[in-house]
């Protein structure tokens, strides 16, 4: 082995960079590698040669700063260790056809490839499990470092210090140099499940693919169960709207979204926007669904309506009368009263919007027009603006409903 040492190493490093492909177009990573398969086959020759038991033996210094780089990028340990599994394959192969080559007695050869075996699988399993603890460490480490400056540069972006944008893309590992649509994500139940940060995650992941986005999202977790992220858009700053997302699978999971916009000073106005709409599905609590979208007029109108709760209950009561009563009925007549006034006072547009016939709808009209005690064109405004608060925000813009606090 010390004499075909170069030839060895090579056809090792060909085989695992080929078999890897989480190393592949990294030629520092591929480098060390070599220098790592090379450190190891050197130790397992002096081990069999000299007879040196494997419990004194230490990773070759390549080996122990191939496992810390693989831990800085972000690489797998089950790359780390696949490339020893294959490394003792190749390594046990080549043996063996040298043994049988050289060696003419069947029994001594069968010995000498038993001996081999048993002492490079001890050798294997005690230095992987060292580069595996190097490896652990150096990621936990990293993580935190990294996780620090990229908190560090995140809060610089937020409160608008303007940061260099080609550090702070290093930083976050994310390009600001495009649009993106800033998303808050959170569990509103309080169900502790374990995995509640890989959901968020994962949903913010389908989210953005039914965004459009080809682009891994940026995900920051605030705690177990909320989380910032930002959608990549790359160039383009159309989305679709809420109600063609489809499905999301969100598995009781809220997320607000903000509007599309570009640059670093996009990416915070675009979370900014995402707060605000969280704000306005925090106070409706379980009337909210799945998705908020800043981008929806109405939630704009909703989440300033929401910053004055007191105020904006007076304006209810104001302009909706009895129409202001918590009961389906009367939220049913609220419904179908916005769609009417938002398509101009059609029966037919509003019926098509919301699938009745439009003698139905008609009816409805009357009846929430009755209700409120006077006619649409009465304070029109206030009405509107009534009526979205009620959409929005649910019974907490109804008059004499609790503070946001005090409700369950």
């Amino acid at each position: 082995m010390t004499e075909n040492l170069a030839a060895l190493t090579g056809d090792l490093h060909t085989a695992l960079a080929g078999a890897i492909t989480e190393l592949q177009g990294d030629p520092v990573i591929l480098e060390l590698l070599r220098a790592s398969i090379e450190g190891n086959l050197e130790t397992i020759a002096q081990v069999v040669r000299y007879d040196i038991p494997v419990s004194e033996v230490k990773a070759p210094p390549p080996a122990v700063e191939y496992a810390r780089r693989l831990a800085q990028r972000g690489i797998s340990s089950s790359a780390l260790l696949r490339a020893y599994r294959l490394g003792q394959e190749n390594a046990t192969a080549w043996s063996l056809d040298r043994i049988a080559a050289e060696e003419s007695d069947p029994q001594v050869a069968l010995a000498a490839g038993q001996a081999f075996i048993a002492i490079t699988f001890r050798y294997i399993d005690a230095v992987s499990e060292q580069v595996l603890i190097v490896y652990e460490a150096e990621r936990e480490r990293w993580l935190a470092n990294r996780n620090t400056v990229r908190a560090a540069v995140l809060s610089d972006l937020l409160d608008g210090s303007g940061p260099d944008v080609s550090a702070a893309e290093s930083a976050l590992g994310y390009r600001l140099r495009q649009h993106h649509v800033g998303a808050v994500l959170w569990r509103p139940d309080g169900r502790a499940s374990g995995s509640e940060l890989r959901d968020l995650e994962q949903l913010l992941a389908r989210l953005g693919r039914a965004l459009g986005s080809t682009a891994p999202p940026l995900f920051v977790a605030q705690d177990r169960a909320l989380a910032w992220g930002w959608i990549p858009l790359g160039r383009t700053s159309a989305v679709p709207a809420v109600e063609e997302l489809g499905d999301l699978e969100s598995h009781g999971l809220r997320v607000a979204l903000g509007t599309p916009a570009a640059g670093a000073d996009g990416f915070r106005r675009s979370h900014l926007d995402a707060l605000r709409a969280q704000t306005v599905a925090m106070v409706a609590q379980d009337r909210a669904g799945t998705v908020t979208a800043y981008g929806d007029a109405e939630v704009r109108a909703a989440a300033l309506l929401a910053a004055d709760l007191d105020g904006t209950r007076r304006l209810v009561g104001s302009a909706l009368g009895a129409l202001a009563e918590d009961t389906e009925g009367a939220e049913r007549l609220r419904d179908t009263l916005r769609v009417f006034l938002a398509t101009r006072n059609s029966f037919a547009a509003t019926a098509a919007l919301i699938h009745l016939h439009k003698n139905t709808v008609k009816y409805r009209v009357d009846r929430a027009v009755e209700a409120r005690g006077r006619p649409l064109d009465e304070d029109r405004l206030d009405l509107e603006l009534a009526l979205i608060a009620c959409r929005w925000l649910g019974v907490a813009a109804l008059p004499g409903a609790a503070p946001a606090d005090q409700r369950a």
